[in-house]
């Protein structure tokens, strides 16, 4: 019966104009009219219990727009980072949805759903890389830092804006509508690292406005996938706990590495609350 009305709560999602709402909140949360962005940042604190002693300007009427205050950088020191050498970092402040291996070209979303990898990545031939590897699915509440951060320092290789749908990606969700994070919006980045290939996955959501990096700015939302390479021209580098990209309103970070080269710290479960900069797993291999 909980499984049915369950269903019945995430099957509106499928009738809303997913890209025109979100283009809609998009056009709210950039607005700089004070009675406008107070008014919606005002009451987003409060109803999600936002902590802002942590936030580096902690007065919510001194962000120009929603999407300022909603990707607030933190005080120095707000999220000190594992400093072990062979740590992986944790990307994003938020919880754990899934991790563990990937199994043939299935990583799993939720009981009873797995959904493609090469889907995810929207390549299959990229996909080879991360069979019989590790994910792992870090979820973003609206009331976290909604900054994403480098696992593990890595070289900019590639990344992929791969146009989709934006359901909702919480637990609800996730259990509910199939191939989820496979169908949403996203944007893949990849990353040579001493670990080998690394990819670090940002999904579009309901309500996200847009998908932001450090490299390309703000992705506009589109009907196409675009590639765009760094190999060959452009050397970008980011370290371990730099910032990568972030979300103007939230949603979920996944990471991928390939087989042999890392183990995910036993402490992480699903659901395991997280915090970005502290150690989620270590490099068993290096490359």
């Amino acid at each position: 019966m909980a499984l049915t009305v369950d269903r019945l709560r995430t099957s509106v999602q499928y009738l809303l104009p997913q890209h025109g709402l979100s283009r809609l909140v998009g056009k709210i949360a950039s607005s700089t009219t004070p009675w406008i962005k107070d008014t919606f940042i005002q009451r987003f604190a409060k109803r999600y219990n936002v902590d802002m002693s942590e936030a580096l300007e902690p007065d919510l009427s001194q962000y120009a727009c929603f999407n300022d205050f909603f990707t607030r950088a933190l005080k120095p020191g707000a999220r000190p980072l594992c400093t072990e050498s062979d740590s992986i970092l944790c990307p994003a402040d938020g919880a754990i949805s899934q991790l563990g291996p990937i199994t043939n070209d299935r990583v799993f979303q939720a009981k009873g759903h797995d959904y493609s990898l090469s889907d995810l990545l929207a390549d299959n031939t990229s996909a080879q890389a991360y069979i019989g590897g590790q994910f792992a699915t870090v979820y973003l509440s609206p009331r976290d830092y909604h900054r994403v951060h480098m696992p593990l320092t890595g070289k900019l290789t590639r990344s992929v804006y791969v146009p989709g749908d934006l359901f909702s990606v919480n637990t609800l969700t996730a259990q509910t509508v199939p191939n989820l994070f496979a169908r949403n919006e996203r944007l893949v980045a990849h990353f040579d690292t001493e670990a080998g290939p690394m990819v670090v996955i940002l999904v579009g959501a309901m309500i996200v406005a847009s998908i932001e990096t450090v490299w390309g700015g703000v992705e506009a939302i589109g009907s196409e996938i675009r590639t765009r390479d760094f190999a060959a021209h452009e050397q970008i580098t980011l370290n371990s706990g730099d910032e990568l990209g972030r979300f103007r309103l939230g949603s979920t970070a996944i990471i991928l590495f390939g087989p042999n080269v890392m183990s995910w710290e036993k402490e992480f479960v699903t659901s395991s609350s997280t915090r970005m900069g502290q150690r989620l797993g270590y490099v068993l291999s290096k490359k």
